[in-house]
């Protein structure tokens, strides 16, 4: 990866998704550890995996909504440990969403990846900032796991959720103000929706 010195300007967060039917449509979880959600998952999920090696880690990552510039290097053991540590935060997120009790051991994989030291930035001689040098998937891994720690205990705890879609498991939390986010997109399972219930109101009676 190209090493760039300054901190570039924000984009918009989220991460451009691919429907069934090939469409692309953006998606935006509200948090850098549920972006870590889109890359797969456990039991029947696992047939989404895109983490099939290290360099796969490093692509999420540049496409997560961390600052660009981060210079990553990643292990075959610490992509192993991002997929335990994605698969425990993936069900961690839906048991939140439903109201259900967190498992502990779960909680416990979480815990101990937030344990190791995160990435890193740094201040530059001209006020600007950037990622530190060495950054490793552990790093990484940490940084998505404080993520979770703050998003399950900080304010926006109650609105994990899930989207409405009865065919899409997409996890979010809702951080607009009125607080009535339903849809993983409007412009995917939002739209569907409206689809079929302006059907459902056209068919006679």
């Amino acid at each position: 990866m190209s090493e760039r010195a300054t901190e570039p300007p924000e984009r918009s967060p989220g991460l451009t998704l691919v429907s069934h039917d090939g469409k692309p449509y953006r998606f935006d979880p509200g948090a850098l550890c549920l972006e870590l959600l889109t890359t797969g998952g456990p039991g029947a999920f696992a047939r989404y995996e895109v983490l099939h090696e290290p360099a796969d880690l490093v692509a999420w990552a540049t496409r997560s909504r961390l600052p660009d510039g981060l210079d990553l290097t990643v292990s075959g053991a610490e992509l192993e440990r991002a997929r335990a540590v994605r698969d425990a935060l993936f069900l961690l997120t839906a048991d939140r969403a439903h109201g259900r009790p967190l498992d502990a051991g779960h909680v416990e994989v979480v815990n101990a990846a937030a344990a190791a030291p995160p990435l890193v930035t740094r201040l530059l001689a001209d006020g600007t900032r950037a990622w530190a040098p060495g950054a490793t998937g552990t790093g990484l891994l940490s940084t998505v796991a404080r993520d979770a720690i703050d998003l399950f205990t900080g304010p926006y705890a109650g609105r994990v959720r899930e989207c409405g879609a009865h065919d899409c498991y997409l996890l979010f939390v809702d951080t607009s103000r009125p607080g009535r986010r339903r849809w993983c997109a409007m412009e995917h399972c939002g739209n569907r929706a409206k689809v079929r219930a302006h059907r459902a109101r056209s068919r006679p009676l």
